[in-house]
């Protein structure tokens, strides 16, 4: 009997001290940063990450969503995960993920639907419509970087994120998506479990383009041809709206280096929280308040009186004729509009390539839209056509935005991070 407990003892002992020296092998590389590659969905204009999730490991496509306050996903049919977990309802999960409504589940329980776990509330940003679901985590991955190259996949076991009714996709959306991950300032969104579980600066850098790229944690942020984009950004202060938005206050709007007149008071953020500039992805060009953009079209129109009008293009108000417009390393050859933010000489500076887009074959429009008096509490909102081939560095911690302005300058893009060399 003594025998058989000592062997016993000795099986149980050989088998912690390996699975000890396994996880102490695997954990022994700890990221600095991780990277994240993204695409612009042509179709619909939204930005998709293709995020590795689940037991297998299996990729899925999620839209960017600036503003989301976490990561959703629907999971009422075909999800298939042997590490899936609901926690139950008052745990510590569902107090980080602002959780607080228990829910029960009337038909047969699975990912998604169980009894005794807490109820969390996704939304959708494209159709403004939103959905109870519940509490989720399983394991996450994604990919590290080691010097200026990729390097391992890493992953978070217990990533916490919204398991949605699959009534909430809907809308012109990418083909195959199925949940949008949220980058909003909250405890659960993507940017800020990442930095928790890794241990690193809350910091990320969003890089849009036809492929671009989202870098988490501390630079370098290299683009090819061998350029740290992070050493040469201009800063302003972040503000985050009570939604776990991001704004930035713009004070005056040039172009052509020439004061566009407008009421600056709509520049401003009121005790309600409305007004402002907000940043966003799923906004495909920036959003004007109606006297905003139509003194901005005005403007704009005189400064290139000399090309000929043609009928504006919906959303667009103001469209030329494109057989009369330049061409120049910047874009479109067009005046210059400047977004003047906390001093006078910080200027985030829109040249053709982000103020212009091309709606027809010979018709070329100012990308701005007019949203109305009230258009989503923000007086402004920048969109995603005007964030193309512009670094931005959220610095949560430091409540900084560090933007690039145009990379063509730079004769560099988003596309240029190099994902095919492993270190």
């Amino acid at each position: 009997m003594v025998s058989c407990l000592h062997s016993l003892f000795f099986v149980f002992f050989f088998l912690f001290s390996f699975s000890d020296a396994a996880q102490q092998q695997i954990g022994s590389f700890r990221p600095r940063a991780l990277i994240l590659p993204i695409r612009r969905d042509v179709p619909t204009n939204l930005y998709v990450a293709d995020i590795h999730k689940r037991t297998p490991q299996l990729p899925v496509p999620f839209v960017i969503d600036l503003s989301g306050r976490h990561l959703w996903v629907t999971c009422q049919h075909d999800y298939l995960s042997t590490t899936y977990r609901a926690p139950k309802c008052h745990s510590a999960q569902c107090h980080i993920a602002n959780a607080h409504t228990c829910r029960t589940c009337s038909s047969q329980t699975g990912p998604g639907c169980h009894n005794n776990t807490c109820s969390l509330v996704s939304y959708n940003p494209v159709t403004r419509k939103s959905a109870p679901g519940e509490v989720a985590q399983d394991v996450l991955s994604i990919q590290s970087i080691k010097g200026s190259n990729p390097g391992p996949m890493v992953s978070v076991p217990h990533f916490i994120f919204g398991c949605a009714p699959s009534s909430l996709l809907q809308g012109p959306l990418p083909r195959n998506v199925q949940g949008f991950a949220g980058f909003g300032r909250s405890q659960v969104s993507l940017p800020s479990q990442l930095a928790s579980h890794f241990g690193f600066r809350q910091k990320f850098a969003l890089c849009l383009g036809g492929n671009g790229v989202i870098f988490f944690g501390e630079g370098p942020y290299m683009m090819q041809p061998g350029i740290d984009v992070s050493k040469s950004l201009s800063t302003t202060p972040l503000i985050v709206s009570r939604q776990g938005e991001y704004l930035i206050g713009v004070r005056a709007i040039k172009i052509n280096n020439k004061n566009v007149p407008i009421n600056t008071t709509l520049l401003s953020i009121n005790a309600r929280g409305n007004g402002g500039t907000r940043i966003s992805t799923v906004v495909p060009y920036t959003v004007l308040e109606s006297s905003i953009f139509k003194s901005v079209t005005q403007f704009f129109a005189n400064e290139l009186s000399q090309v000929p009008r043609v009928n504006p293009v919906a959303p667009f108000g103001l469209c030329f004729d494109a057989q009369h417009i330049g061409s120049s390393q910047m874009g479109p050859a067009v005046p210059n509009i400047d977004f003047v933010l906390d001093k006078d000489y910080v200027v985030w500076r829109m040249f053709g390539a982000n103020s212009m887009v091309r709606a027809a074959n010979n018709t070329m429009c100012l990308a701005f839209a007019d949203g109305g008096v009230n258009h989503q509490r923000a007086s402004i909102v920048i969109g995603a056509h005007q964030l193309e081939d512009n670094l931005l560095q959220f610095d949560l911690t430091a409540s900084r935005l560090g933007f690039s302005s145009s990379l063509l300058g730079r004769r560099t893009t988003c596309a240029n991070f190099n994902f095919t060399s492993l270190a």
